[in-house]
């Protein structure tokens, strides 16, 4: 597979203290990528180190088989063929829309500039606003003439960090489907760095999990969300709840719901005590069931009410429940659990 982006044992630091720690991940042509994580994890200087505006203190970044940055190597940023889209757009505000778009440009003939830009705007649906300046624009049309800007000299890789974050969230649901659509026409490569985990699942198609410096994980959405490697991406990475656990045999564990059986994620031995994940998904009510646990707490959603049920354990686990089916709190809800992936993890 040719890969675009290779990153092997990455080690970036700020006064001697290491923000990215033991870093590999490779990005096919043609993916999108995201890093995922909470604000200090280390991701946007991940992606400033593949840009170039930061030095590796160890491990090696190679760009479409180049090496950009090892030990004796460092390719300035001009020079690297990375497009980025910050955070606050850093458009020039005494440039018009075809103007900003072109800057990266000036080394080619007039005509195949005014070509490519027009054609980008198009691609951006912003053909018609080639003339305008960028206070003229909403927060949503300054975004796509970033992302034309940064896709004009045609990168190996388009890097954007936290794009949508300045968007109220009802614009930033849609462009980030819109701008996944551009992205996939162009036929280009990006990596997307960003805390909020829907924009994630609707923009990559593979994500690395990130906490303190460390990729925790890197799969698809499917993979984090119900095959997550360790407890740290099972809690960052959805919703979910705990249960003690006895393991009884391949594939089943005693809780305080009773026996539980799914697909093992993770081999267990038989007498192994450890945690289970229970997502509220796999807490199904039931009126007809004789499992009937106290509801202690519940977010009504609209579509579904979000209930806390509170086991006789003491634990608790969340179930999503259609709306219609409406109980106060402090009333007992019916349930039975069908889970799909059994995931134990054995530390506490």
């Amino acid at each position: 597979m040719d890969n675009v982006l290779n990153i092997q044992n990455l080690e970036v630091a700020y006064n001697n203290g290491p923000v990215v720690e033991d870093l590999s991940m490779t990005l096919p042509r043609g993916s999108i990528g995201c890093l995922l994580g909470p604000s200090g994890c280390g991701k946007t200087t991940v992606l400033r180190t593949i840009a170039g505006f930061e030095k590796a203190r160890r491990g090696q970044i190679s760009l479409h088989g180049q090496n950009v940055d090892s030990n004796g190597t460092f390719v300035p940023p001009e020079k690297r063929r990375t497009g980025m889209v910050f955070q606050d757009y850093a458009l020039f505000p005494h440039l018009t829309v075809g103007r900003n778009v072109a800057f990266g440009l000036h080394e080619l003939p007039a005509r195949v500039i005014r070509e490519q830009v027009r054609d980008l705007l198009e691609k951006v649906g912003l053909g018609d606003l080639e003339d305008s300046y960028p206070h003229e624009l909403s927060g949503g049309q300054q975004q796509r003439v970033a992302l034309a800007r940064a896709l004009a000299p045609q990168p190996e890789i388009l890097l954007l960090d936290e794009p949508f974050s300045n968007l109220d969230v009802t614009l930033r649901e849609s462009l980030v489907h819109e701008v996944r659509n551009i992205i996939k026409s162009t036929g280009a490569t990006a990596l997307l760095v960003t805390h909020n985990q829907s924009e994630a699942f609707a923009m990559a198609d593979e994500i690395g999990v990130m906490s303190s410096g460390k990729l925790l994980q890197w799969g698809t959405a499917q993979d984090l969300y119900h095959r997550p490697a360790c407890r740290k991406v099972a809690e960052f990475i959805g919703k979910g709840t705990f249960l003690n656990c006895e393991v009884t045999g391949e594939g089943e564990v005693r809780t305080a719901l009773g026996v539980i059986k799914g697909s093992p994620v993770h081999h267990r031995n038989i007498g192994d005590r450890g945690m289970v994940l229970i997502r509220p998904e796999d807490i199904v009510h039931d009126d007809h069931s004789l499992f009937k646990t106290a509801i202690t707490d519940r977010i009504y959603r609209g579509p579904n009410i979000l209930y806390t049920l509170t086991l006789d354990s003491g634990e608790k686990v969340l179930s999503l429940v259609p709306s219609h089916h409406d109980h106060p709190e402090g009333t007992g809800l019916g349930i039975r659990v069908e889970l799909e992936e059994l995931v134990v993890f054995n530390d506490r």
